[in-house]
């Protein structure tokens, strides 16, 4: 089983970034976090390995009433949240790709029906906002 599900579009960068961050938003999700994986890796790195991974950003995407949900059927649940969705574009690439963290993969570790509902409703929302950013 995968953990991810993804779409790669042939726009720019800074447009695949904005349209991830609408797309999450129409799905009801907010940002919590966001890491920017180059800066971080040139800051402690070098600029060799910022060039290595190219432009690179986690963002940790949340759904209050998903979450909600999902830490009352199974507390524990928080050590997988917020769901993390990656936009990532290759050095010197005309494509970026867009990846989100498959919910499926909770139902693998839990056996709690309701996190199996939380999941397939997170999934069907974030595969919509995949769709719509490869629009």
């Amino acid at each position: 089983m995968g953990y991810t599900n993804s779409v790669t579009v042939p726009i720019a960068w800074d447009e695949a970034v904005q349209r991830t961050r609408d797309a999450l938003a129409a799905e009801g999700f907010g940002i919590l976090t966001e890491i920017n994986v180059r800066n971080t890796f040139e800051a402690k790195l070098g600029a060799e390995a910022a060039d290595a991974v190219g432009d690179y950003i986690i963002l940790g995407a949340c759904n209050p009433a998903l979450a909600s949900r999902a830490l009352a059927a199974e507390p524990e649940m928080g050590a997988l949240l917020p769901c993390n969705v990656v936009v990532r574009k290759a050095k010197g690439a005309d494509e970026t790709t867009i990846e989100a963290i498959d919910p499926q993969a909770m139902v693998q570790l839990s056996s709690a029906p309701s996190v199996k509902e939380v999941a397939d409703d997170a999934d069907a929302r974030l595969r919509r906002a995949l769709d719509a950013i490869a629009g």
